[in-house]
């Protein structure tokens, strides 16, 4: 009977030894189904380009003159935004040795947004006349979310700390108002890119993370055709905004499923 008590003690010890060992090697940073929460900076420019008919076209003394088309751009620079954003992710990693692959999608609210203002209101006019129609003084855009994803390719300069780049899409949604009575939302989208480190925090939790990551997302050229009821004459004046992103965000994430263990 003393054996057996003996053998189940060892067994037992045995057993908690073990798990312990699990528990203290962990996952390593970005292994596995993760999930995270980051609060971060964004910034951006918006750049804008108009394409409106010119305003003389005849004939004077056999010579005959076409203004054309009359181009205002902005070719450097941009209209710059900034804001505070946060959000969540979710993840599933793959460690290869020294080498990491995974997928991640996220969803920040908030972000950048800017405002305009002129010392002298700005006349909107009824289409087809010259009579004034409103006038305003200031427009404002306000990024309201950001959701997005991609694949990740890093590689773990320790067993606890991990290097990546990733490349994928994202989009946005921007409340953009005139005045205090027009406002509208516009969508955009584009390619982005970003880089991240991330360490594990061991002595709290093997399987607790924090990261640091930098992303660009490159917005592609949408056509503007008004705000509320504020219209362009079509046919007659062609805008549109393009523009990039710039976010940076600390996080901490946290590994708890191995996918492949389930099978």
């Amino acid at each position: 009977m003393k054996k057996v008590k003996l053998i189940i003690t060892v067994a037992a010890m045995l057993g908690l030894v073990s798990s312990s060992t699990v528990y203290a090697d962990g996952f390593a940073p970005g292994e596995g189904l993760y999930i995270g929460a980051f609060v971060g900076h964004s910034a951006g420019h918006v750049n804008a380009k108009v394409v409106a008919p010119g305003g003389h076209t005849g004939s004077v003394g056999g010579i005959t003159s076409d203004d054309g088309d009359i181009t205002a751009e902005i070719t450097s620079g941009g209209i710059g935004l900034e804001g505070i954003e946060g959000g969540v992710y979710l993840g599933y990693g793959y460690k290869m040795g020294k080498m990491y692959i995974g997928f991640e999608m996220d969803m920040a609210g908030g972000g950048a947004e800017f405002e305009i203002k002129s010392d002298r209101d700005v006349r909107f006019t009824v289409s087809s006349s010259d009579t004034v129609d409103t006038t305003y003084d200031k427009i404002d855009v306000e990024t309201k979310w950001t959701a997005g994803g991609g694949a990740r390719i890093g590689y773990y300069v320790s067993e606890s700390t991990l290097v990546s780049v990733k490349g994928g899409i994202a989009a946005s949604k921007f409340d953009a108002s005139v005045g205090s009575s027009d406002s509208e939302s516009f969508y955009g989208g584009g390619a982005r890119v970003g880089a991240a480190i991330e360490s594990a925090l061991v002595d709290i939790d093997p399987n607790l993370s924090v990261r640091l990551a930098w992303d660009y997302t490159d917005y592609m050229s949408a056509p503007v055709n008004g705000i509320g009821t504020i219209s362009e004459g079509r046919g007659k004046v062609n805008s549109e905004v393009s523009g990039g992103m710039y976010n940076a965000h600390l996080g901490f994430q946290y590994s708890f499923v191995d996918v492949n263990s389930l099978f």
